[in-house]
Order: structure tokens, then sequence, then C-alpha cells
């Protein structure tokens, strides 16, 4: 048997009522939702469980919502005794990543996302950037198309690079909006703007990480247990210092997805399991690496059943 990699999402993925029924039916589970709550002094859990859908999704919330969520669902999934080799997670959930790997404590980990999301909404007035997926285009092509518009005084960057033919470019809007219809001329098939309430993963990012070190100064990071694969270098991390400057560097600098994807594969990872919310990131493996073993584990059926497929291999 090859190893086992566990998956977090990262924004986007947050959905109305997501871990409800888990929390209804645990204890251990529900436990995290209210340590949520006390944490941030607000009912976190009602906004899960109960919407509305447009102020779940407002960043300072949806942050602090999935890893809230995604790491009560991993509690339920503990039940298995299937443990991971690596852990990674996509741009905000490479904190959930990190909670996993006991790098730091939930209640740090929750209240670190709700400034991160504070501080990334913070830092660009809104409408003054944005984000758009472009597809069909290589990155070489797409970071010259960037480059050029960079150079014309509108900064654009690659910010999400998800899977072959999929990449995100973040920046200012003149910037996105400029490469875009580049992009098309280069040979893109088509080119999506997100609904996003800044461009994040870019160069315009920096104030908000240099505020973002203060909060993780004043955290306590320990050695990861199990390797994460950082989102900024593809490779694993587990020294707390080398976390505290990766994630600081994160906040403007692109996800390589696809490079770490590869690179737990090149590490004998062989059986991915996406645990939280939706299944984005289980489409993106199978679009990088059509080979390896997918599961995605988001309520109580999801969670039965993976452990139904693998129990004969974790006796």
């Amino acid at each position: 048997m090859g190893k086992i990699a566990f998956l977090f999402p990262g924004q986007g993925s947050q959905i109305v009522g997501m871990g409800k029924t888990l929390a209804e039916a645990n204890k251990d589970v529900k436990s995290f939702f209210e340590k949520a709550d006390e944490k941030l002094n607000f009912s976190l859990s009602k906004l899960i469980f109960e919407g509305p859908q447009e102020e779940l999704t407002l960043t300072t919330n949806a942050q602090p919502a999935l890893l809230t969520t995604s790491i009560a669902i991993l509690e339920f999934f503990k039940q298995s005794n299937i443990k991971p080799d690596y852990v990674a997670g996509h741009s905000l959930g490479e904190y959930t990543a990190l909670v996993a790997a006991g790098a730091f404590s939930f209640e740090d980990g929750v209240n670190a996302v709700r400034k991160r999301g504070e501080f990334m909404e913070e830092a660009v007035p809104n409408g003054e950037g944005t984000m758009a997926a472009v597809l069909g285009l290589g990155r070489e092509e797409l970071q010259a198309v960037t480059d050029e518009v960079t150079r014309e005084g509108n900064p654009v960057q690659l910010a999400n690079l998800n899977c072959p033919g999929q990449i995100v470019i973040s920046g200012s809007r003149l910037g996105v909006e400029n490469a875009s219809v580049k992009a098309k001329e280069a040979g893109a098939k088509r080119v999506m703007p997100l609904v996003v309430s800044g461009p994040f993963h870019s160069e315009l990012m920096k104030p908000a990480a240099e505020k973002f070190k203060n909060v993780l100064n004043g955290m306590e990071i320990n050695n990861a247990e199990i390797p994460v694969i950082a989102n900024v270098s593809a490779d694993e991390m587990t020294s707390a210092n080398d976390i505290k400057e990766k994630l600081i560097a994160q906040l403007y600098s692109p996800v390589l997805w696809e490079d770490s994807v590869q690179k737990m594969i090149s590490l004998g990872v062989d059986t991915f399991i996406e645990i939280g919310p939706g299944k984005v990131l289980t489409g993106l493996v199978k679009k990088i690496d059509k080979s390896v073993r997918t599961y995605s584990v988001s309520d109580y059926e999801t969670c039965m059943a993976v452990m139904e497929s693998l129990k004969e291999e974790i006796q």
C-alpha cells in the first residue's frame, strides 16, 4: 500500500449547513464549533449552520468557518484510524493542515485565520483588485503575459497554479483585465473573472503580510508532527520557524498546488483524502494524475464510505 495524504479545502468551498449533521450526532465534533464561538466571541456556528450564504462568504467569516468545519470533520474521521503520511491545504486550507499536523492549537488557528481575513480585506480598497481563472494556457505563456502587463504599470501575477490548464491570476483590476485580454490572444480557451473581495496571493497583499507577522509572533508554533507540503515551495515543512516564514510569504505568493500534488506523488502518495466541504481539491488531483485514488469526506455518509473502502488496508 502506498502513502496517504489528507487535503484541506480553501476559500470558496464554504456552504451553509456544512458540518451540521455531524455536529448534531457527535459531541466531540460539536465541541470544535463551540470552541470557535468562544474564541471569536460571536456565534460562528450559527452562521455556518444557518447562513445567510452572503455573510458566510465574506473572507473574514469564510476562513474561520472552513477551518472549523474541516477540523470538526477530521475529528470524526479520526475514528477510522486512517493516519496520513502527509497533509496539505489550498491557501486557507494550509492552516487547517497545520492544525491537523499539531503545529498550533485549533483555537490559535481559528483566531489567526479570522485576523488573516481581516488584513486581506483591508490591504486593497474594495474594487481595486481582483482575480480571474485562465483555462487552457501554459504556465510559461501566462507568465509572459502577466510580466508584460505588470511592466506596463498594472501589476498582475500568477496566484494559484491549480492543475494543468487552470491557473488563477491576481492583481490590480486593470492588470487582471488587460492580462485576461492578452491571455485570450495568446491562446487561452476561457478566462473567468472570480467573485472575490481582493487580489489574493499577489504582491498587493504585502501590507496584509506585514500586519499578520504580529499575529504569528504572538502564537505558539510547534514543529509539525506530520510533514506539511507548503503552498509557497511545494516542499515539506516541519520546523516551527519555517512554518512561520512560509505562512507570511503565502499571503503574497502563488499557491503551487499542482507542484504540491506532484511532490506528494513523488514521495509515494497514491491515496488522497479531501477532508472538508466540497470536492474541489479531489477534482484538481484527478486532473493532475488520474492514476491515484481520491476520496472526499464531508459528512457522515461520505465518512463511513471512505472508512469502508479503506478498512482492509488499515487493519
